[in-house]
């Protein structure tokens, strides 16, 4: 019997036992990785450079890919690490802080992927007063407002979870330290008050899918007012890869944490989490930099 004070450290779920498939999912990852950073870097280098996207939505999705690469750093090189030691160890303090960061950027994720609903809505639904309801001043509180949110709810979720008496073993079902798996080591019942924050969190997470589908559903019977077809096609063309990473990370989140335990399995949960841990930070700035014609330009002449 162990409780969580004598825990000094956790054993990760490996995606092989071979040697050789370790060493390629090292190989995977770390062009997945890089995939990211550079993707990721390009639109924040960009964006920072051209003068012409200091505008609202580029000013979000400056502060999207830095916790895209926030989100995948968290999780990506760590199993990297292990896979190429052979290993399976991560130290408590460690996977703590893992728990945190992911959370953090998770959250702050979503919240800031509310936030460009809500830039897109003004935008196309009410462009007259586009620059009094979204000024330099607002952007920059409503975009510190989502880093807030993602901080204060990772360091609530963090610190109630490893305040939990663990006697359980050490082992997690996952390649990465989640709140799920670390609660079913818990030997308490006090679980319930994290599971009691989890179910606030998904009201919360619900709310802003709501408000996020309120504000397309009228965006889109904006555009399909708008009588030129050019018109159309540009409203549609800074809708479209929001509307397209929102439905990304929604939809493997929600599979990930709600597909039924009938097809539940250790080797599909490690796929369905690289979906929702990986996968959005890569495909993001694709999808962005594919879509928006003036993205694009913009990065053709940075490149010399």
């Amino acid at each position: 019997m162990s409780n969580s004070s004598s825990i000094a450290q956790f054993l990760l779920m490996p995606f092989t036992d071979t040697r050789e498939l370790q060493l390629l999912h090292f190989w995977l990852f770390l062009g997945i990785y890089l995939a990211a950073l550079l993707g990721n870097g390009l639109i924040i280098t960009t964006i920072a450079c051209d003068q012409h996207l200091h505008t609202p939505m580029y000013f979000f999705l400056l502060n999207l890919s830095l916790l895209d690469l926030g989100y995948i750093s968290t999780t990506v090189p760590k199993s990297m690490a292990n896979s190429l030691r052979d290993t399976r160890n991560i130290s408590y303090t460690g996977c703590a802080t893992q728990l945190f960061f992911l959370f953090f950027c998770a959250t702050a994720e979503y919240s800031l992927l509310t936030v460009m609903s809500y830039d897109r809505y003004i935008a196309i639904c009410k462009p007259l007063h586009y620059g009094t309801l979204l000024g330099s001043r607002a952007c920059v509180h409503m975009a510190a407002a989502a880093w807030a949110t993602g901080f204060l709810y990772a360091l609530l979720h963090t610190a109630n979870t490893f305040s939990l008496p663990l006697c359980k073993g050490n082992a997690l079902e996952q390649f990465f330290c989640e709140i799920p798996q670390i609660l079913k080591l818990s030997c308490s019942n006090s679980y319930l008050r994290e599971l009691g924050l989890l179910v606030v969190s998904l009201l919360v997470v619900f709310g802003c899918f709501i408000f996020i589908l309120f504000s397309y559903v009228q965006i889109f019977r904006a555009v399909l007012r708008i009588p030129s077809e050019q018109g159309r096609h540009k409203a549609f063309s800074t809708c479209l890869p929001h509307l397209a990473v929102v439905s990304l990370f929604v939809s493997t989140g929600m599979f990930s944490h709600l597909k039924p335990r009938s097809i539940s399995s250790p080797s599909l949960d490690l796929v369905v989490s690289v979906l929702y841990s990986v996968l959005p930070p890569v495909v993001n700035p694709l999808i962005y930099s594919m879509r928006n014609q003036e993205l694009k330009d913009a990065l053709w002449k940075l490149i010399p």
